[in-house]
């Protein structure tokens, strides 16, 4: 039946079946551009139709979301969860609030989160979802009545061994606060169905932390491999939010400078590089007073960049934790020819496929987000285990078991993604990533 698995032709027929999904077809031919030279070595993936099923969520909920602004003006949105595979463990990924949500992005976060759940180690399926609700300009009693009749519906598909969403975009403590809020009102029960929680019940210390402080420390791996480390280099960090906080917070512990934030509006260039203070003022800034970076240059007299992203700046490392596909082709050509020497995604998708090709070719260090971001996840399986065993573990017993699953995903893209001596971290990922959930898959048998 599956014969021909060509990468070309795969690939025409997921498009065919999932007309208008880019950003889901881009995640997909970047995996399966590893995935199947290996798929047709070993006849057995091929003949039980592995990529094939793995490409294809076990379901695709949608539902209509209904609540009263504070104006008692009716309002409509769309609701969705994507259970993309659970083979290995309950689906688990974060829901999205955003007005850009829709099954494409949806789809490409639930596959890239099959790959990520697996390099944890953890026993994790995988899901993505959310709305086109925007929470930014609400009230938090509009917020309150969307999360609540949002939890309405989505508590029919959702468990501590069914699935387990988290945060994301648009979705903080506050948030998950009233969706667990609803959760426990309409189930009477007390369970850990949802994580990211706040500390006061159920929540794990170094959540908010775990994806910035993952990617750093996967970054540090990378050049602990070829016998360097961050100490000393000059760093760009894209975002301001909290992945871009925690990421750009441990680079400095590790004694890099990071001279780079932004947000939607543009840039800041800080020469002398971010210090505590300057960070605090960061964090105030986007999560209190939800101001706009470019505060950040008149505080500190540095530069700003209106509407520009920082990749033309020399540097040594990059940690892309904006959005997906803010890197491009000339971006990436830009960073090598100023001398980069490694970029490591804490956002999802960020570098786009050309981009990656010549980081690649020109032998630069690469890793992908769902190795290098997959901190996050790692904690929030984490605070599963510590609500299933009714206690919690110190920040500094997390911190040490972050640090440990971070090098167990780097010896794993090392073992597979090996190139002539060099670490073809894109390659490693997809392939450790898939192997264990493919053959999961093959002992339930064909169903």
């Amino acid at each position: 039946m599956y014969a021909d698995l060509s990468v070309e032709h795969f690939m025409n027929g997921l498009i065919k079946r999932n007309p208008g999904e880019s950003e889901f077809h881009q995640a997909v031919q970047e995996v399966a551009e590893s995935v199947i030279p290996y798929i047709l070595k070993h006849p057995r993936y091929q003949k039980a139709g592995i990529f094939q099923r793995m490409t294809e969520p076990d379901r695709i909920i949608i539902f209509r979301v209904v609540w009263e602004d504070d104006k008692q003006n009716i309002r409509v949105n769309k609701g969705y969860r994507v259970q993309f595979n659970n083979a290995i463990g309950p689906y688990k990924g974060g829901l999205r609030f955003h007005p850009s949500v829709n099954l494409s992005i949806l789809k490409f976060l639930g596959f890239e989160q099959t790959f990520k759940n697996s390099l944890t180690t953890l026993p994790l399926g995988a899901g993505k979802g959310g709305s086109d609700f925007n929470p930014k300009g609400k009230s938090e009693r509009e917020i309150m009545r969307f999360c609540q009749a949002f939890m309405t519906e989505l508590s029919h598909h959702i468990g501590q061994n069914l699935d387990v969403p988290a945060g994301d975009i648009g979705v903080g403590s506050t948030e998950i606060s009233f969706l667990f809020g609803q959760y426990k009102r309409l189930k009477h029960e007390f369970s850990g169905m949802l994580t990211g929680k706040p500390l006061e019940f159920g929540g794990s210390l170094i959540r908010k932390e775990a994806t910035g402080y993952g990617c750093a420390f996967f970054m540090e791996e990378m050049l602990n491999h070829v016998g360097d480390s961050i100490q000393g280099k000059t760093c760009l960090v894209s975002g301001s939010g909290n992945v871009a906080q925690y990421c750009a917070e441990k680079v400095m512990h590790l004694g890099g400078k990071v001279v780079t934030l932004s947000d939607s509006s543009g840039f800041i260039y800080d020469p002398d590089g971010l210090n505590e203070e300057k960070l605090a003022f960061v964090i105030d800034l986007k999560l209190i007073k939800r101001g706009r970076i470019s505060e950040y240059a008149k505080k500190f007299n540095c530069e700003f960049h209106d509407n520009k992203r920082p990749w033309d700046l020399p540097c040594d490392l990059a940690f892309p934790c904006a959005t997906q596909n803010e890197i491009d082709e000339k971006n990436a050509a830009a960073l090598i020819s100023n001398g980069i020497k490694a970029i490591a995604e804490g956002a999802n998708m960020p570098t786009t496929a050309d981009a990656i090709k010549l980081f690649e070719q020109g032998k630069i260090l690469y890793a992908p987000g769902k190795a290098s971001n997959a901190g996050g996840v790692a904690v929030s399986g984490l605070e599963m285990s510590q609500n299933s065993i009714r206690m919690a573990w110190t920040a500094e017993e997390l911190e040490d078991r972050l640090k440990i699953i971070m090098k167990n995903i780097h010896t794993q893209c090392v073992m597979h993604g090996k190139e002539n001596g060099y670490t073809n971290y894109v390659k490693g990922a997809n392939l450790a990533g898939f192997i264990k959930v493919a053959n999961a898959m093959l002992a339930y048998g064909v169903v």
